[in-house]
Order: structure tokens, then sequence, then C-alpha cells
């Protein structure tokens, strides 16, 4: 499948639908999830930290992983954000073909999911 799930973390929710709305306006992503209140505890600068952070996971095609991940490093707050492709390597075929149809240089026809 040419379809990948974009795994985002970001500081706050206002900060995942600013980015979410960016990468759906531009086309690098036909839909984006966002789902606040996850916990994290993770190593930064040489102790272990913990804080609220909010998912921002975003429907894409394989061939603009790379366009995307660019586009939330140059908006994101982090100085190293999570950003990370997971293959769909199955599914609903109709909604596969809209993430084709719905992203940069696929067909429009207005739908939303």
């Amino acid at each position: 499948m040419p379809e990948s799930f974009m795994y985002i973390t970001c500081a706050s929710e206002s900060e995942a639908e600013t980015l979410g709305e960016m990468l759906v306006e531009k086309r690098l992503a036909a839909c984006v999830n966002i789902l606040p209140g996850m916990r994290s505890l993770y190593w930064w600068n040489g102790k272990v930290e913990r804080g609220e952070e909010t998912v921002l996971i975003a429907k894409t095609r394989d061939d603009l992983v790379d366009a995307l991940t660019e586009a939330v490093k140059a908006a994101h707050g982090y100085e190293v954000p999570c950003v990370v492709s997971l293959p769909i390597t199955g599914g609903n075929p109709d909604f596969l073909a809209w993430i084709r149809e719905e992203t940069a240089g696929g067909a429009t026809d207005g739908r939303s999911r």
C-alpha cells in the first residue's frame, strides 16, 4: 500500500491543531486526528522528563512522508519533534484511495472523512 500514518507528538492541543490544519491545507495529509491528554516520559538532556502532550496522526501517501516531515519540523515548537511514518499495510480500499486522491497531486472531488 502506498499510504502511511504519521505519528507526531505536540506540546499542546493548539499546536496540534495548527500543525494539522497546515498539513491538510497544504494537501500533505488527507486527514489528521488530534488526541489530547497523552502523558509522556522521556530522556532529554541527560535526565528523565515528564510532560503532557497531544498526539497528531496524519494520513498521507508514502511519497509525501519527507515533505510532511520537513513541514512539521519547520513549524514545530520542539527542538527535535517526534515525526515518524507507520506504513499502512491494509484496510478499507475506498478509504485508502481517498487518502491518495486528497493529498498533493491527487484528484479531488470535495469529499471529506
